[in-house]
């Protein structure tokens, strides 16, 4: 088994790229933007000097278009295969699907406006079929050094990835940093299921965690403490949020709401 030689870190559309170098291989910790597939083709190509066909697997740790969004036009470029949870369903099912679908991609393009990045198309099929479906503790394909940590919250099906010769993980959108603290994602659909990966995490010890909108970092329990006083008691999802700014902005106004 061949060894990581570097985990190259690419600044994304609105993330963090990790490319895990190998060898004669190379691996994409998550599907990433639309945006980004230029991006990483030229930095395979240019910066490693490598052919296409050395991306052997990129795994979509999550269906949002900031993970999931480059997998299907990468595998048509360099021939590499998807890994995704094997989680029963599609995330963006039915008609609430297809509208949440339409919302998670304005709230990137949202985020990019706020980070001053150029408007692109991130279009992406909310519905695709992987190579390959993975299951909670088993070995990547191709990259035995890299376990599979199923840590659902944000979603019902969202991934971590384990790198045990390091003992360092990357936990996507698990947690994110806003002004110098570690808070919750939004959204967060299942606020139990996300306590007990958060748990799952820290009972880990890792050296370092890997976040998809910041680079590595590591926790303390004081982070951890303040981490877990913020998660919500009930889903924090887009239907709640568009309810709740109705109800402030509009209902709001008449004496009965007051």
């Amino acid at each position: 088994m061949s060894a990581l030689i570097k985990l190259h870190q690419l600044n994304g559309y609105i993330q963090t790229i990790y490319l895990a170098e190998y060898q004669d291989k190379l691996l994409l910790l998550d599907g990433c933007s639309r945006a980004d597939v230029d991006l990483i083709l030229s930095y395979i190509t240019e910066t490693l000097q490598r052919p296409l066909s050395h991306l052997k697997l990129i795994v979509v740790t999550h269906m949002h278009p900031d993970h999931a969004g480059a997998a299907i036009p990468l595998r048509r470029k360099t021939g590499c295969l998807i890994a995704m949870s094997n989680t029963e369903g599609d995330w963006y099912h039915g008609i609430d699907g297809f509208f949440m679908h339409l919302t998670d991609i304005m709230l990137t393009k949202w985020v990019a406006k706020r980070k001053g990045k150029t408007i692109k198309n991130i279009w992406y099929k909310r519905k695709f079929k992987p190579d390959i479906f993975l299951n909670d503790e088993d070995d990547l394909p191709g990259f035995p050094d890299w376990s599979v940590l199923k840590t659902p919250g944000h979603t019902d099906r969202d991934l971590s990835l384990y790198h045990k010769p390091s003992h360092k993980v990357y936990v996507a959108d698990l947690m994110v940093i806003v002004k110098g603290r570690f808070i919750p994602p939004f959204p967060v659909f299942y606020p139990t299921l996300y306590r007990e990966s958060i748990d799952r995490i820290f009972d880990l010890h890792p050296k370092g965690i890997y976040l998809a909108h910041h680079d590595e970092v590591t926790l303390t329990e004081e982070d951890l403490r303040f981490l877990k006083e913020k998660i919500p008691a009930s889903p924090v999802t887009h239907w709640q949020s568009i309810k709740d700014k109705f109800i402030k902005s509009y209902l709001g106004r008449f004496h009965f709401f007051k």
